[in-house]
């Protein structure tokens, strides 16, 4: 139905990780601003609110839904593998140990875990394509929250304190442990020279980082920590146009990139009958369908997802991974450590080649072609588990969208269910039943995942995440 698309039946409004972030994208929807500014105005807050997540050094994915047309495209900004210039080779990387879930994982960072970054530019082009307002209007609520500084929620702490061996690492230790203790909940996270670098991202526009004037500090900075990355990887960086996915469930269509968990072909793999199944038996054809593979590694992401008031929507998701440690300096920008997340590295990773990642924005439209749900998630390889009982959630079980993203979840990982408190025992009894080993967790946890959704439920952010969701 690429050209029937009707009044949306989804109120404006914006849903984020981040209290400021939520605002920025809603004062740029006030402002008259398109669903693209609002949530290129997030983005940016995020890289001054939400920084233990993302920042302007990091990567990442779009998805618009225009609501004229009907049509749904998908951008790729998501980091590339350094090295096209072809004079320098990288060298050694540090290696950290985080705790994620009790278990001791092993992460690189430094210069040579940097890959190109697409943050920047990616903002720039989903503002050049759908974009009403001028660039500078938003980038303001970012400088703003970089001049300031922005109070850290308790959810975004404990995710520092997981991360602290990365984040904390070298200079990040003056911004995320003054005077040597970690930052807690309520205390102000503020990146010095951060506002310096962001008034020029509003002066000079969205290549600053890559043909504009700070490319050639990035790569200083960057070979000065071991890394190679050149100035013609910069240069040579292009947003790219991805095919888009689809897949039906509860008579909605759902479209997203092809991420590397298969999210939307998971959902077209997931039972027709789903809506009629008993709750332990569709609970148990979940897990077949959502059963991953291999270690579980921190979800460092974020994601915003607005709709405006003529129905378009924009989702985005972005990640620097746990940062490499490496900082522009005077500029309050940490760079991202993709090269050193071992799930991401493959065996086609040669200079110039586009990083896979599980990042999934995602729109929903009804059959009559109008918008239901526009939705993204931060966890890695949670991203698809918590999109998937979201969208069960809001199309199939008929909750509102705070509900459906608040409600226990479970993640399936080889044989093992691992469920949050308050997931329905009969359904945990099912999947014992069928075969599965149910390890509890003892609250909600980030790893889990973290939801932000804009639809026909409503609007909310994950509380995993300090979410939340702000109608116009």
């Amino acid at each position: 139905m690429e050209n029937s698309a009707r009044p949306s039946r989804v109120a404006a409004g914006v849903a984020a990780s981040h209290p400021a972030t939520a605002e920025a994208g809603l004062r740029v929807l006030r402002a008259g601003g398109t669903a693209a500014d609002a949530a290129v105005a997030a983005v940016l807050a995020t890289c001054a609110a939400e920084t233990v997540y993302t920042g302007l050094g990091g990567g990442g994915f779009a998805t618009y839904f225009d609501a004229a047309t009907g049509s749904v495209t998908c951008l790729d900004f998501f980091v590339s593998v350094p090295g096209t210039d072809g004079d320098r080779v990288a060298g050694p990387m540090l290696a950290v140990d985080v705790f994620f879930g009790g278990v001791p994982q092993v992460y690189s960072i430094g210069g040579a875990s940097v890959a190109v970054p697409g943050v920047p530019v990616g903002c720039g082009e989903v503002h050049r394509r759908w974009g009403r307002l001028p660039w500078a209007e938003l980038v303001a609520p970012a400088l703003e929250l970089a001049r300031t500084g922005v109070a850290m929620p308790p959810a975004h702490a404990r995710t520092l304190e997981a991360c602290a061996p990365a984040l904390a690492h070298g200079e990040g230790a003056a911004v995320y442990a003054p005077h040597g203790k970690l930052l807690q909940g309520g205390d102000l996270l503020f990146h010095p020279g951060l506002a310096t670098a962001m008034a020029a991202l509003a002066a000079e526009g969205p290549a600053l980082f890559h043909t504009g004037s700070y490319a050639p500090l990035l790569v200083e900075t960057v070979r000065a920590a071991g890394g190679a990355l050149g100035p013609r990887d910069l240069a040579d960086y292009r947003v790219l146009e991805t095919p888009v996915d689809r897949a039906t469930l509860a008579s909605h269509q759902v479209r997203a990139r092809h991420d590397l968990n298969r999210t939307v072909d998971t959902i077209a793999a997931l039972p027709a009958d789903l809506a009629v199944l008993p709750r332990p038996a569709r609970a148990v054809a979940v897990a077949a369908a959502l059963r991953d593979r291999g270690r579980q590694k921190i979800g460092d992401t974020t994601n915003v997802s607005v709709v405006d008031p003529a129905g378009n929507a924009c989702v985005i998701t972005t990640t620097m991974g746990l940062g490499a440690a490496v900082w522009l300096p005077g500029l309050g920008v940490n760079l991202n450590s993709m090269l050193g997340e071992g799930e991401l590295i493959t065996d086609d990773l040669v200079p110039g080649v586009r990083m896979s990642s599980n990042m999934c924005p995602l729109v929903v439209i009804d059959d009559e072609g109008a918008l239901a749900v526009a939705a993204g998630s931060a966890g890695a390889s949670r991203i698809r588990t918590a999109l998937v009982d979201t969208l069960i959630g809001v199309l199939v079980d008929g909750v509102d969208m705070p509900t459906a993203i608040a409600r226990p979840r479970f993640h399936a990982v080889d044989d093992t269910i691992h469920a949050e408190p308050a997931y329905p025992r009969d359904e945990l009894a099912a999947l014992a039943d069928a075969g599965w080993r149910i390890h509890g967790w003892p609250d909600l946890n980030h790893y889990f995942g973290g939801v932000t959704a804009v639809g026909v439920g409503g609007a909310a952010g994950d509380p995993r995440r300090a979410g939340v969701g702000l109608l116009l």
